[in-house]
């Protein structure tokens, strides 16, 4: 039994192609009337999806990364079937193509035949996404959903993302999330119902500890080396390589260029060096996105129902298979399952 559920990185070692397959296509394509530039986002509004005359309905995950949103997704997304939940990604690097165990990405036998939209869809050649790009990519996705009867999901930890899809009024150049600037908007343009996966710092770091160990071991080295041999223009990458992995293993493929680097490289001082930084700054990044979380749920007063996961994560800590499943069943399923519940059965 697999003891680190969130995700289940053992799949990582098939091929992409017959793993990563996309979800069904949207009609990404702007109206004739307006320019197009196939180097950049499609420019388009969301359309309808903007001002409704009866709000659409949202579920929003959301928490730091590795708390285990996209586990919770697909646990909620299989129990209401009737349903039919899409998953649209809001985390700013999974967006992309590429880096597949870098970045993390849901594999998609853990998917369970559930979409995903925004997830792995975006070339990085074409430049970086930006959260206005993101509010009419997802906003077109919302609308695309919810037309055909079926019920949006926004799954991800890049809260400026989060943000810029859901406010009714969004300032493009504005940072609400930046000491001194104005507060987020409490007004929404969506009817969102916002599950809050929360894991005690201190726990969630020992753990991310682990998972950094792990997706090493799975195939991250090798990615990673491969992506720096064939990286041509750094510029053109900006998205991707902001990615937790990339710039810093790619000042340790500058002293030991990929091709050439030994197996005894990997034990040595600048290889842990890297590894140190990759777990140090996921740790951060952690700590960061719980501080914007709490910025939402204080200052902004979204209504964000925590789901305290902490002993689920010590259970998987001390790989005990079964009480970890008990647990996260009982303290994040089973009350995020009542919530939405509730939640799809208002007017």
């Amino acid at each position: 039994m697999t003891l680190n559920p969130f995700p289940a990185h053992q799949y990582y070692n098939i091929p992409t192609s017959k793993h990563f397959l996309p979800s069904p296509p949207l009609n990404l394509t702007p109206p004739p009337s307006l320019p197009h530039n196939p180097k950049r986002w499609a420019r388009m509004d969301s359309g309808p999806a903007s001002s409704p005359p009866q709000k659409d309905k949202l579920v929003v995950i959301m928490g730091a990364t590795g708390a285990g949103k996209s586990r919770l997704s697909i646990d909620l997304a299989s129990r209401f079937p009737s349903c039919s939940f899409e998953v649209i990604n809001s985390d700013k690097i999974q967006v992309y193509k590429g880096l597949d165990i870098t970045t993390n990405k849901i594999p998609f036998p853990d998917r369970r035949g559930i979409s995903h939209h925004l997830l792995g869809e975006l070339d990085p050649l074409d430049g970086e996404l930006s959260p206005a790009d993101f509010r009419r990519l997802a906003g077109r996705a919302v609308y695309d959903i919810a037309t055909r009867k079926r019920v949006p999901m926004l799954v991800g930890g890049s809260n400026s993302l989060i943000h810029a899809l859901l406010v009714d009024r969004f300032e493009p150049g504005v940072n609400v999330f930046e000491n001194g600037a104005e507060l987020a908007s409490s007004e929404l343009r969506y009817d969102c119902c916002f599950l809050w996966v929360d894991v005690s710092l201190v726990v969630l770091a020992e753990y991310l500890l682990k998972r950094v160990d792990e997706m090493l071991e799975s195939g991250m080295y090798e990615e990673l080396a491969e992506f720096c041999a064939t990286e041509d223009d750094e510029e053109v990458r900006t998205g991707l390589r902001k990615a937790i992995g990339v710039p810093e293993f790619s000042r340790f493929f500058k002293q030991f260029p990929p091709g050439r680097v030994h197996d005894q490289l990997r034990r040595g001082a600048a290889y842990n060096d890297a590894v140190k930084a990759i777990k140090d700054n996921t740790c951060q990044l952690a700590k960061k996105q719980i501080g914007k979380i709490l910025r939402l749920k204080g200052s902004a007063k979204w209504d964000l129902q925590r789901l305290d996961a902490t002993e689920a994560f010590r259970a998987v800590l001390s790989s005990d298979g079964r009480r970890w499943s008990e647990i996260w069943e009982e303290q994040v399923v089973e009350p995020s399952v009542k919530i939405v519940k509730q939640f799809l059965a208002e007017e």
